[in-house]
């Protein structure tokens, strides 16, 4: 059994390395699973390296596997670790922060916790059932992420097909300049972002993912137009991530066209009908958030 390759270390078994008191029995254990998981695939005819740990306490030649084993780029697995990277050079999830979830069918693909989102690998996902809510695949080293009830309510609530999670620094200093009372919208004060007449705004959705629900409620669909005002809701945070599940989901309920909730002095939750759109959006609105704070400073007002 050949050896892992520093350069191609993956986050559990960084951590498993680190853990200096594991038994050498259950190191024995793992790596007879990993030879008895490649005997199986190149019995099978599978010669890709696919995206597993081997190590004790993850699966390994087992039907959890083939959930993110892929060559396909956009597969959730691989899309996922992908974005996370590109999501670090933009300042999204730095120091392990932030979060991102595709919804595939029945099957939703989570980024773990407490991990260097740019350092994942595939093999690092977890798979929960999107009807049960049980996780299919669970990497035992790793943590799930605390995001994923506010992931769920995006699915949920707004028939969403990804969500994405940020710690921008353009995001907080909003919530922050509305808390000041530096600029408000005379009728929502410092609980919502009012922005519009600025052309990005068009790149924003009504409801995140034109879902039916929105249609029914008698409100239009598709995107924002450049005379339309762009108003997303603000949350107060919590101690714990997963205690803002009540706040978020009320906030998405009152605010039906919002495609995304501010958590003051903490980021962003953005969602879409795809992986695609959720992408655009919070690009979109990083771009809003940051033109907003660049605009007051300036003195000028965002709405």
């Amino acid at each position: 059994m050949s050896l892992p390759n520093p350069g191609t270390e993956t986050l559990a078994e960084a951590i498993v390395a680190e853990e200096t008191s594991a038994s050498s029995s259950l190191k024995r254990k793992a790596e007879e699973s990993m030879e008895n998981g490649s005997a199986k695939k190149a019995a099978n005819g599978d010669n890709t390296n696919g995206s597993v740990s081997g190590i004790a306490g993850d699966t390994f030649g087992t039907a959890a596997d083939a959930l993110i084993t892929s060559p396909d780029p956009l597969h959730p697995a691989n899309h996922i670790c992908s974005l996370c990277h590109k999501f670090y050079g933009f300042g999204w999830v730095t120091g392990t922060g932030g979060g991102i979830s595709i919804r595939h069918n029945d099957h939703v693909y989570l980024a773990p916790s407490g991990v260097q989102k740019e350092l994942m690998k595939p093999r690092d996902i977890f798979v929960m059932d999107f009807k049960t809510r049980e996780y299919l695949r669970r990497p035992k080293v790793l943590k799930p992420s605390a995001c994923t009830p506010l992931f769920m309510a995006a699915y949920t609530k707004r028939g969403a097909g990804a969500c994405i999670h940020t710690h921008s620094q353009w995001a907080v200093l909003i919530t922050l300049i509305l808390e000041s009372g530096a600029q408000q919208h005379p009728s929502h004060g410092k609980d919502v972002f009012c922005m519009k007449e600025i052309e990005q705004i068009k790149g924003i959705s009504r409801g995140g993912t034109g879902s039916q629900e929105i249609a029914e409620g008698g409100r239009k669909l598709g995107n924002l137009g450049f005379f339309d005002t762009m108003k997303i809701p603000v949350i107060e945070n919590t101690a714990h991530e997963e205690d803002l599940k009540e706040t978020l989901e009320t906030a998405i309920e009152e605010w039906p066209e919002t495609c995304a909730v501010l958590v003051r002095r903490h980021g962003v939750y953005v969602w879409g009908k795809d992986v695609a759109q959720a992408k655009t959006q919070c690009e979109s609105l990083d771009y809003l958030f940051q033109l907003a704070v660049e605009m007051h400073k300036m003195g000028l007002k965002w709405t």
